[in-house]
């Protein structure tokens, strides 16, 4: 009786000391997993600020482009002209509208 409890408890040793070490690798591969994350995110966030700059950038190129007379890009200068147009307005309105 003796022996078989003493079987059973060094067999549940193992187990516990199998399943610790199973533990223990998948806390490292979590902290691992978790680096990795906030690394992929640090650098999504610095490519779509660097998206962003280029999306702004080639709006301004083709601005450019409209204003020194490239025929391709005169609707553009004439629709931002308007845009602004249309901001100004709407100060004016505003500004009409509290009195000043």
């Amino acid at each position: 009786m003796l022996s078989e409890l003493e079987n059973n408890f060094s067999v549940l040793e193992k187990k516990i000391l199998s399943l610790y070490k199973k533990y223990r690798n998948l806390s490292e591969k979590h902290a691992e997993l978790s680096d990795e994350l906030q690394q992929l995110k640090e650098e999504y966030a610095e490519e779509k600020r660097r998206n962003q700059i280029l999306v702004e950038e080639n709006k301004e190129l083709k601005l450019y482009s409209a204003i020194s007379g490239n025929a391709e890009h005169n609707r553009l200068m004439k629709n931002h002209i308007n845009r602004l147009v249309k901001e100004i307005d709407m100060c004016v309105s505003e500004l009409q509208n509290t009195g000043l």
